[in-house]
């Protein structure tokens, strides 16, 4: 039995798998063998040359995409006082305390990302082990621990991106939609390109930016050229 569909194995036969392509020319084949009925993500993945198993080679953080990611996200803070009226003024989901605790405690998740004042970690301490498997955690790397809950709240629903390196060194990360069109997807690529460069370790030798592909949710994927690449973002 096929592990791919027909559509697929199609699309699949309009990429040359064995050629490097620069920016545009990848994007542009990204959205011509996209197919699925909806809008699908923008995705890509990069290997890096990190060896993650040591601390000051594990690279985790955000970075604000230019046109965003596309995604709705439901914004969960942890704030009492001044700081939750600034946290629901700038449009956060949820803002509570103990009260929000006790219902995740009670099974309650629906929501996609958390923030928290620093005064607060300790309440939220108290659901770590629901929150920190999920990737929920409020996170002083990811800013996500902040007094400045307003400007944090207005990144992430404007389209800020959480992503870090997994055990094979490699980043995956959604960076838009399909349906963005092929300048603001380059825009977005830059930038977030951008932010892995600047954050490549002193203990990291050899070749940092080893390969990266980009995809649709359902396409297949595009090999690109990291030479080419780099020389485009510096």
């Amino acid at each position: 039995m096929p592990k791919h569909g027909k559509t697929y194995r199609n699309k699949v036969q309009e990429i040359d798998k064995s050629v490097l392509h620069e920016m545009e020319k990848g994007i542009e084949l990204v959205l011509n063998t996209a197919y699925a009925k909806f809008d699908e993500t923008f995705d890509i993945a990069m290997k890096l040359g990190v060896d993650p198993r040591h601390a000051d080679q594990m690279i985790r953080s955000s970075v604000s995409l230019p046109h965003g990611n596309g995604k709705v996200t439901r914004i969960l803070v942890f704030a009492k006082g001044p700081k939750e009226a600034e946290a629901l003024e700038a449009g956060a989901d949820y803002v509570g305390g103990d009260d929000l605790v006790e219902k995740i405690k009670d099974g309650w998740l629906e929501f996609d990302k958390t923030v928290a004042t620093p005064d607060m970690m300790g309440v939220v301490g108290k659901i770590g082990r629901v929150l920190g498997p999920r990737n929920l955690m409020p996170n002083a790397k990811l800013g996500t621990v902040t007094m400045d809950v307003g400007n944090i709240v207005r990144e992430i629903k404007s389209g800020k991106v959480d992503f870090r390196v997994d055990k094979a060194g490699i980043i995956h990360a959604g960076i838009g939609k399909v349906s963005f069109g092929k300048e603001k997807l380059g825009e977005n690529l830059v930038a977030f390109l951008q932010k892995i460069i600047a954050l490549k370790p002193s203990a990291s030798k050899g070749i940092y930016l080893r390969s990266i592909a980009i995809s649709s949710t359902m396409g297949p994927s595009v090999k690109l050229d990291p030479i080419a690449l780099r020389a485009l973002v510096k």
